[in-house]
């Protein structure tokens, strides 16, 4: 990238929050904090009317305006990816209010490019995963849940928590929302509980906002994922596979904690980090006749339990 098109790349990112670290600058455009400093000023000597605190970030001043901002083909054509994503991964709200935003934006757009991406809708397409149940997403709660963030208000919840089969009602104060395992899930603090709990959305029944603020302040999401990502004990797993079984491994691999594959003379040695071992050993039991258990242990006791509860079934 050259300098004029990081300069005017900075101009865009100063407009897109209400202060910008010039760390953060500097990271997206992989540049010393230095050459920030310089670009700045070349941005101050052009006009723009920017404030900056030292330790804090820089901002456009409040009332300045600067022309629609144009966009090249290759960010228009990101956008319509991410409209098809949203279609498919959000609820029905989420994706009203993309596709409204996506008429705006084409709205800024020149003829040509227009017609660019009306030729490329028919190009890409997100498919349903057939393992999924269609009617995810259809209680439309990542709105009043992205709401109540904002507004530091309490929601009421009709949720089914899936470890007890029981229908409960409970008030929480949501943190932030996450997607995993092809999954949204809302982090919040129960207050029914007095603790921190992870609610899978598409197990919602039903969600009221209230007029109640919040009672306590909450660390960030981030932080959460990162603990609970300590926290999380992770068992490595190495298994001997023929060849020939690989290809009816598919997603399935990734789903129970694949890392990494290399061959071993006529086989294939594949590396796995998984949270249950119980849980691996059922997966493993589909295709363990065309493989071996290098490690550990543990999984092939857990594997020969199983094996020995069906046989006395039979």
């Amino acid at each position: 990238m050259n300098r004029l098109d990081r300069v005017t790349a900075i101009l865009i990112q100063l407009q897109s929050k209400r202060v910008v670290k010039a760390q953060d600058i500097a990271e997206r455009f992989n540049i010393s904090l230095r050459t920030v400093y310089r670009d700045i000023r070349t941005l101050e000597e052009a006009g723009i009317p920017l404030v900056g605190e030292t330790g804090i970030g820089y901002s456009i001043m409040d009332g300045y305006r600067l022309p629609p901002v144009m966009f090249t083909m290759d960010e228009a054509t990101a956008f319509l990816t991410a409209e098809k994503l949203v279609e498919k991964l959000t609820d029905t709200s989420t994706d009203e209010s993309f596709k409204s935003a996506m008429y705006k934006i084409k709205a800024v757009l020149r003829s040509t490019e227009k017609d660019y991406l009306e030729t490329m809708d028919n190009h890409i397409e997100v498919l349903d995963n057939p393992y999924i149940p269609k009617e995810r997403n259809t209680t439309n709660s990542l709105q009043p849940i992205l709401k109540s963030i904002s507004d530091k208000k309490v929601l009421n919840l009709h949720y089914f928590a899936n470890h007890s089969q029981e229908n409960t009602s409970r008030n929480i104060e949501p943190v932030g929302i996450f997607y995993s395992g092809s999954n949204w899930h809302l982090l919040a603090f129960c207050q029914l509980r007095n603790d921190y709990r992870d609610f899978r959305i598409d197990r919602i029944k039903q969600i009221t906002s209230t007029p109640l603020p919040f009672k306590k302040e909450h660390p960030s999401l981030k932080s959460f994922l990162k603990q609970i990502a300590k926290e999380k004990e992770l068992h490595p797993i190495i298994l001997l596979v023929n060849k020939e079984t690989m290809r009816y491994f598919g997603d399935q691999k990734y789903y129970n904690g694949f890392i990494s594959q290399r061959e071993v003379k006529d086989k294939i040695e594949m590396t796995f980090l998984t949270c249950t071992v119980e849980g691996f050993a059922r997966w493993y039991m589909m295709f363990g006749d065309n493989a071996e258990i290098v490690s550990p242990d543990s999984l092939k006791k857990v594997v020969k339990q199983i094996a020995n509860t069906i046989a006395k079934k039979q």
